[in-house]
């Protein structure tokens, strides 16, 4: 595990210096700068990218989103780009910049101090909004470009009172279809692209770049018996008190092992509502959990709503099909019927875990279609296309204020007539969902 940077005093700023993770010895991993050039000489790429967002790769609740950006920061960097990364709670070292900001919640405030303070000047401005939104494109003057993993308007209700909630989606809504309306929006799948327009996003701003997964290293052999594994964040959403409750109706049928890899606030009531063959192994090195996505009969994904699934494309790069429900992000990472099953409701999930479980011959086809169809999903390619939108959201920036200098290497912004950029400051925010 990277080095955690020295903890945090109270309204202070840490950065996280970087150091080579992943190059080896007498290599060059960075290209230069501005590489591909333009006609004109200048380049069309963003050289300096910031990233806002709630966590690092590194703190004990980070998951999908924080996985999602430290690939493309990573790939970025090594494409020549300089990358910060500005984020609350605890901050490692890594091949970018780290800086963290704040605690979990307070760093919402000092998001814009911080930039101000810490970052400055930068050519784009990436802000990841995961249920809390930062309003960037309101304090900040230059390009933004907004990255959503899903909208969360089903889960407000799951983490907070009527009234908390509330408030937390309409924040959030009016946050991505208002301020964020001139720029452009990353969406990680049709889903979440889906889930933006009905919220009032515009639709010409929304563009697709879908996660990728690592090419894993060589395939172990499926376990003997039946084992089954879930993965993920023990959090209300995922809903692994509902897959327990199923496992109670499976586990006569097919027999074997559920094993349950993640950590988060759940696990603690989880693990006293677990009936027989249960396992949980809390967090797990990537080697570890290689080897039981590898050995596993069936991938379950039981959650009520995902941006992509990054784990149901990390089981299928390694032939493991699976079983989820038939809800937004699954049915983009989920072919139904042919890299695993889609489920409409309870009683169908089960009915599928204890076919799948009992057809050697079906996991087997499926498996293979799962390893086919990952392929087509690789890191390199999410940040070859992350890299497009990026330039693609420099070239359509908002006009920028008189006196304030244009982002070197980048071609002229086109200037709508009469626009204007608001400024204001950082409201108080309630935490982030």
């Amino acid at each position: 595990m990277p080095q955690h940077a020295s903890s945090l005093v109270s309204g202070q700023e840490k950065i996280a210096p970087a150091h080579p993770r992943t190059a080896q010895p007498g290599t060059a991993r960075r290209r230069t700068p501005g590489a591909e050039v333009t006609a004109s000489g200048s380049s069309p790429y963003p050289r300096r990218i910031v990233f806002l967002a709630r966590r690092d790769l590194d703190n004990p609740a980070a998951g999908g989103s924080e996985l999602l950006v430290d690939r493309i920061a990573d790939g970025l960097t090594a494409a020549g780009h300089q990358v910060t990364l500005l984020c609350g709670g605890p901050a490692a070292y890594r091949d970018y910049r780290v800086v963290s900001a704040g605690g979990d919640a307070g760093h919402f405030l000092r998001a814009k101090r911080a930039f101000a303070r810490q970052v400055g000047a930068c050519d784009l401005l990436v802000e990841v909004c995961n249920g809390m939104p930062y309003l960037a494109p309101l304090w900040h003057k230059g390009p933004t470009l907004c990255l959503v993993n899903h909208v969360h308007t089903d889960l407000w209700d799951m983490r907070y009172p009527g009234p908390m909630a509330r408030l937390g989606r309409r924040l959030e809504h009016w946050a991505l279809a208002g301020p964020h309306r001139d720029s452009l929006t990353v969406a990680v799948s049709d889903s979440t692209a889906a889930a933006l327009r009905a919220i009032g996003a515009p639709p010409d701003r929304i563009r697709v770049v879908h996660n990728g997964v690592d090419a894993p290293g060589p395939l172990l052999p499926k376990a003997p018996g039946p084992l089954f594994v879930a993965v993920g964040r023990l959090v209300e959403y995922k809903r692994i008190d509902l897959l327990l409750r199923l496992w109670e109706r499976v586990r006569p049928v097919t027999g074997g092992q559920l094993v349950i890899i993640g950590d988060g606030p759940e696990r603690e009531r989880l693990q006293a509502m677990a009936g027989p063959d249960v396992v949980f192994t809390g967090r797990v090195s990537e080697a570890e959990k290689h080897r039981l996505l590898c050995q596993a009969w069936l991938l379950l994904h039981p959650s009520l709503v995902e941006g992509w699934g990054l784990v149901v494309t990390e089981a299928a790069a390694r032939g493991t099909p699976a079983v989820g429900f038939d809800v937004p992000g699954l049915r983009d990472s989920v072919v139904d019927g042919v890299t695993g099953v889609l489920a409409g409701g309870e009683s169908s999930f089960a009915a599928a875990w204890c076919t799948l479980a009992l057809s050697p011959a079906r996991r087997s086809v499926m498996g293979r279609a799962a390893e086919a169809r990952a392929e087509n999903f690789r890191w390199s390619s999410t940040v070859r296309q992350f890299r497009e939108v990026a330039a693609e959201a420099c070239r359509t920036v908002r006009p920028t204020p008189v006196g304030s200098p244009v982002a070197p290497g980048l071609p002229l912004p086109r200037v709508a007539p009469g626009h204007s950029v608001p400024s204001a400051a950082v409201a108080e925010l309630p935490d982030g969902a």
